[in-house]
Formats: C-alpha cells, structure tokens, sequence
C-alpha cells in the first residue's frame, strides 16, 4: 500500500515516550474526545514524501525495550480510563470487510472521494505514519488491508494531538467515515470517526523482518498470524480440508460417529501410548493410538440393527496421541480420519483415498496438479499401485520372496545393501527383526519410502506386520493391506479387515511376543542413538479382550482405511513441516 511503501518504522520507545510527554502537557487543556468528526473534504490534499532520517526498529525487541513499551501503553490505559473511555470495548457495529471496500470502490478514479458513502470497518493497526497535517494508518482484518486517511484540517487540533498520541501499532480500532482515492490510487477510508477497541500492551515484531525465529512461530502463533498474515491461510485451506472430507464422506452415504479418546487399553496401533490416572475408578487409563478397535465395534454393533440404512458406513475425524519422537513428520497429537465399510474390501479403500485427495485438492487449488517445496504432484487418476515385494526388487535387487522364512539369510542380504551401516539405528532395527516380514519392511522404509513422489498405494503387506489385515486370497503369507504415499510420506493405511476372531486372538498374541523380544533387544543396547526413538518399545502392549469378544459376534466383511489430515493439508498448502500446519504444535520447553 501507498502507505506502507513510504513509511519506515520508527524507534517505538522514542516515539510512544514523546506522546506520552506531549499528552500528558496538554492534558490540563485538552478534552480527550476518540470520536473523529470531519468537516468539509478536501480533494487536493497531496501526500508529503516521508522523511529520510527515520530509523528502523531492530529485527527484536529486547526484554528492557518490551517492558518499557508495555509501562507506557498501561499509562496509556489509565489515561483514557481516567478521562471516562473504556480501552477494550464490547462491540463495533462495521459495514464492510477491508476486502469488500477494495472491490466495491476500485472504479474510484484518483483524487476523487465518495461522500455518499458511509462505511465501518474494523481491524489492527499494522502501520502508521503522521507528518505535518496528515497521519496514515493501515489497518488489517482477516480479508485484507486498507489504508486510514486523517487530516488535521478536518479535525480540531485536540483531536488531531489525540490520534496521534493514543494510537500505537497493534492496536485494535474501529474507524468509519467516507471513501477516498488518493492523487497516488490508493484507495482510503476518509475517516470521520474511530475508538479504541482493543489497546494493545506489547509491541509487534519488526515490520521489515517479521517473526523469523521458528520456534517463536509455533510457541506463540497468536503473534505469528499477526505478522505473517499467509500463516492464517494455510489454517483457512485447513479448513477447507476437513470441510470437503465430511461432504466426500456423506455423499457416500457415511455416518460420523465419535469413540473415546480415553480408553482402558491402547490398540489399533503399536505405538506407545500417553497414560493417565482416573481418580475415581482408580485405574490407569491410555489416550488413544488409533480410533480403529472402537469404530470396528461400531459396525459390530450396527449389524443388530435391522432394516436401518445407511449404518453399514461409519467415520470419525479425531486427534490421535502418540508418545513418541517430534520430528518434520511427527506431532505427539495429529489428526486423522478412520472410515470403516461394511461388505467391501481394501479396493474399495484405494478408490476412496483418491476420491478424498482429489476433491480436497480441487477444493482448494481448483485443479489435479500442486506443487509441493519446488516439485509438481500430479494427483490426477489412477494412482500407481505396486506390491511392497515388487518395489523393494526394483530398488535393490532383492527378491524377499526367495528367503521363505529364513530370516537370518534375509538380515544378510540387507546388511549387504548401502546405508545400512553397522552400529546405525537401522542395523540395530534389523537385527531385532523376528521375521523375513519384518526385514523386508526395514529395507523398504530405508530404500524406497523416500523415492514414492508421485501417489503410490503400496500392496500386499506381510503378515507379520499388519495385525489387524485380512490374508491375502492369492498369496501366502501376506495381507490385503495398502499404504498411500506421496511426496515420500505415508498418507494414508487401509486394508480388507480382519473378521475371523481366532485368528485375530492369534496375531494379537504374536504381536505381543514380538513386541516384548524386541524390547528385550532394545534394553540390552541401550545405546545414546537409541534413546527416545519413536520405535522405543519400553512400554506394554496388552490383549484388548473386549475387542475380540465384539468379533466373536460377528462382524461383516469389511475394509477400513485411515488418513493422516495433517499431512494432507501439509501437501495441499506446500509446507514443510506438520508443525506448520498444526495450530499449537507441541514443543520442547524452553530453557
């Protein structure tokens, strides 16, 4: 804006503190009034070139600049309340969005003002300039900007002192009046009147520099969205994500139904779980992992109604907790959607997970393909599909399948494979391998998960490895399962499910031997590398007996898939990491 071209920010502890002195002498003689009332517009007005010795604000404020700046602003709180006005208001009846004034008076011509029109806005004062008989302000709501034009020869000299002595950058206003375009074409509330409505102790970043400091971003996103208005975007197609995956989700006949978060066992998953204390039951209860075991009772439950429609298809959206590592990719709390199906299997699922990314893509970008950190996705279908053997051959050579279950020859040949240096973490993974399964998972998440830029659904998981999938129809020893990836990321988890209640109870139980084999191998290690890796397996993992009495009622055939939402909106808005597209991300607690 014309403005904040020409402006450059002063030192603001100098500036506030002179206005502090300004309005305090005047005080005695001065009748504070926050109610700007014009007389006659003038229309030959010009702007004056700003002044060249204004000196920026340093790229941070410092604590002893902070707590300066915040005494004089609460002496500014007490001045006003001391002359009967109220600094936080309750409410600014506005007219029009920033947004909607640029668009509805573009057709201004320069110069010329528009007093027929009476307009009320409402925002942030992110900039502001006052020289000679003219002060600019810019003031930002969530649409946009537009720019405060007052001068002095329309207001009294008390109330021309007064908007300059009061006002500071932060500050949240209310200001209507008429609209103009200046000599130079920048479209501008002619203001009449404004008030206070929100004054605002602590100054904000630095105009030029912004908040750069990462970690400041996510620890105080308040301020981030503040000084980086795209941020507030990335949250608006966030949105926009959730929303165009409830309508996907009911146009195919869909319920969405809520499980626990607290839940008397952990499963669904093997990870390691948040636990908590109920103090009233005295036990010991988990944050959930997965929303999986509880959704699937639900469509055990679904069976004993009959003649309903419609509940054969269940759904939640919900925050998963994991006690794990923090990393680009991982947040101890992320969201997901679980979809569960009765009567189809893990095709289904496939054809379902383009038909939520490419609706979701369409609905925020309006069209198949995105770029993602400088590399064009294309989403446009079919998406590739590849069996994990098949991939894992391609990368290195390596025909898992010629190993049966000899895992010791399996582990050998991937010790064999570059990047699988002895000692590393991957060495130690591997060499906890309890199958040809598990090997083949280690060096496809070492070789090939990486390489998966494009949308790829990976098939045919092991047995070993996916507890809660179907066995393959066509080949022993695998699953009817797939994972989605694009950009190198898993998205999304699905597979036929699982019914037959034995062999459930079966895998559960070796699940858990493997589990507690490779806990013992961890403990013997104990090396530095180790600690805190989000594969530690120092926690328990029990049967959930409630889950396998649900299935020996009986529950349908059925797919069932899980999308991580995060990186979905990571994806569709080209950030790089989840805590970018995470409100308030968990951190490390500050030294």
């Amino acid at each position: 804006m014309e403005a904040l071209r020409a402006w450059r920010a002063s030192n603001l502890l100098g500036f506030a503190a002179s206005r502090v002195v300004t309005a305090a002498s005047a005080a005695r003689s001065l009748r504070l009034r926050l109610r700007c009332c014009s007389a006659a517009a003038t229309t030959n007005q010009k702007q004056l070139p700003l002044p060249q010795d204004r000196r920026r604000r340093s790229a941070s404020t410092s604590t002893s600049d902070r707590d300066s700046i915040r005494a004089i602003r609460l002496k500014k709180v007490e001045e006003l309340r001391g002359k009967g006005y109220e600094p936080y208001a309750y409410k600014w009846d506005r007219t029009h969005t920033t947004k909607e004034l640029q668009e509805e008076y573009t057709h201004l011509e320069n110069g010329e003002i528009c007093e027929e029109a009476a307009v009320s806005i409402a925002g942030r004062i992110v900039a502001r300039r006052a020289f000679g008989k003219l002060v600019f302000m810019t003031v930002r709501d969530d649409t946009g900007t537009i720019q405060l034009y007052c001068e002095k020869d329309n207001l009294t000299e008390d109330q021309f002192e007064q908007l300059k002595a009061f006002i500071d950058i932060g500050d949240i206003i209310g200001a209507s009046g008429s609209i103009k375009k200046t000599e130079k074409g920048e479209l501008s509330l002619y203001m009449k009147n404004f008030e206070i409505l929100t004054k605002s102790l602590l100054p904000l970043p630095d105009k030029y520099h912004g908040l750069t400091d990462v970690d400041k971003r996510y620890r105080q996103r308040y301020v981030d969205m503040i000084a980086n208005p795209e941020v507030a975007e990335i949250f608006r197609t966030r949105a926009k994500v959730v929303s165009e995956i409830r309508k996907t989700m009911e146009s195919f006949g869909f319920i969405e139904v809520e499980t626990p978060v607290l839940q008397g066992a952990a499963g669904g998953a093997e990870a390691r779980p948040f636990i908590t204390y109920h103090n009233s039951l005295q036990r010991d209860l988990y944050l959930r992992i997965a929303t999986e075991l509880h959704l699937k009772r639900m469509l055990v439950r679904l069976q004993f109604s009959v003649q309903v429609g419609g509940l054969e298809r269940v759904y939640e959206i919900g925050r998963i907790f994991r006690n794990e590592g923090i990393s680009t990719r991982h947040n101890p709390e992320f969201t997901t959607i679980e979809m569960y199906e009765a009567y189809s299997d893990y095709e289904s699922m496939m054809n379902m997970a383009e038909e939520i990314v490419v609706r979701c893509a369409m609905a925020t970008h309006g069209k198949l393909k995105v770029a993602y950190l400088g590399t064009e996705i294309s989403l446009e279908r079919p998406w590739r599909r590849e069996t994990m053997h098949s991939l894992v051959k391609e990368a290195t050579g390596i025909d898992f399948n010629i190993f049966g279950h000899d895992v010791e020859s399996a582990k050998i040949a991937a010790r064999g494979l570059p990047g699988i240096k002895m000692g590393s973490s991957k060495s130690t993974s591997l060499q906890s391998c309890s199958s040809v399964g598990h090997v083949l998972n280690e060096v496809f998440e070492t070789f090939v998960e990486s390489t998966l830029v494009q949308p790829t659904f990976v098939l045919d998981y092991p047995v070993e490895i996916s507890p809660l999938a179907k066995p393959h129809r066509s080949y022993a020893g695998l699953t009817e399962r797939f994972e989605l990836f694009i950009c190198g990321r898993e998205i999304g988890n699905a597979f036929s499910e699982l019914t037959d209640p034995i062999d459930q109870r079966s895998r559960f139980e070796n699940q858990i031997k493997q589990h507690n084999a490779k806990r013992a191998a961890r403990a013997k290690v104990k090396s530095t590398e180790d600690q805190g890796d989000e594969d530690d397996c120092s926690y328990e993992v029990c049967l959930d007996e409630d889950f396998l009495t649900s299935l020996e009622y009986g529950m349908p055939p059925a797919s069932g898939m899980g999308l991580g939402i995060d990186r979905l909106v990571m994806l569709l808005t080209n950030s790089a990491s989840i805590r970018d597209v995470i409100a308030f991300p968990v951190l490390k607690i500050q030294q």
